[in-house]
């Protein structure tokens, strides 16, 4: 009765996690799709004839003094961010993804040129040639949202799926060893779909590399999850007491004499 008891909370709190990362998961994917075609429509931009007077569909590049930069490392939810300043003087304010490799280099009174485009800095040259996105640069945001999906993914469903399975099989140890495996399987997916994000985004290699990087992995921890599974539901995972030994009738008697 007391596993019971204990198994319960843990299976359910692996269905809510399922369930929220899933949805997180299907959101993510359903955005791929739209941000694809931005970056298409950016890539596309004819760059300006003149200082666009409104948002336009046009690219314009704008020469910026730095005001202030900092990049909020140890702030908690606090993404990178610069003032910049026309030399109207009026001041725009942008964010970043990550430090590098501009923002973190960036100095008050330095000359940067920032790509105007639908009224919004998409991207910030510094004097050394080195470019950055901002949080509104549509290049590169196809992957991270189809990453992120594939993230959410290989962890929800595997939660999901483990989570239900022991409630559905109360009190039997073989289903909760099999459902067992089938969560933390879903854990490891999830760490190798984090280093396959990072191998695509720190080599700067196209969408399809992640498809491309993730997919066997993901065939080969099906191929082990259904190994133990199977395995676990045979009972072969169970634990075996170890045996007591006999004791040896030539041995003498201890205590009294």
């Amino acid at each position: 009765m007391g596993s019971r008891t204990w198994q319960a909370p843990g299976s359910v709190a692996w269905l809510l996690m399922g369930v929220v990362t899933l949805v997180v998961a299907v959101a993510m994917a359903l955005e791929v799709r739209g941000a694809l075609d931005r970056e298409r429509e950016f890539r596309a931009a004819p760059a300006c004839a003149s200082v666009p007077a409104e948002a336009s569909g046009c690219r314009w590049e704008q020469e910026f003094t730095v005001r202030e930069a900092d990049t909020n490392r140890g702030k908690r939810n606090a993404s990178p961010q610069a003032e910049l300043l026309l030399p109207s003087g009026t001041s725009w304010e942008v964010t970043f993804r990550q430090a590098g490799p501009v923002v973190s280099e960036l100095e008050p009174g330095e000359k940067v040129v920032g790509l105007v485009w639908h009224g919004q800095v998409v991207e910030v040259r510094d004097a050394d040639g080195r470019r950055q996105q901002t949080s509104d640069g549509p290049v590169g945001w196809p992957a991270d949202r189809l990453g992120g999906a594939l993230l959410c993914f290989s962890f929800g469903l595997p939660a999901l799926v483990g989570g239900v399975w022991p409630l559905f099989a109360r009190g039997d140890r073989r289903h909760a060893k099999a459902a067992a495996v089938v969560r933390w399987h879903g854990v490891c997916l999830a760490v190798v779909t984090l280093f396959t994000l990072w191998a695509q985004g720190s080599n700067g290699w196209p969408l399809w590399a992640i498809a491309a990087i993730w997919g066997p992995f993901a065939l080969l921890g099906l191929a082990s999850m259904t190994a133990f599974v199977i395995a676990a539901l045979r009972g072969d995972m169970d634990e075996e007491a170890p045996p007591v030994p006999e004791p040896d009738p030539a041995a003498p008697a201890s205590g009294h004499s």
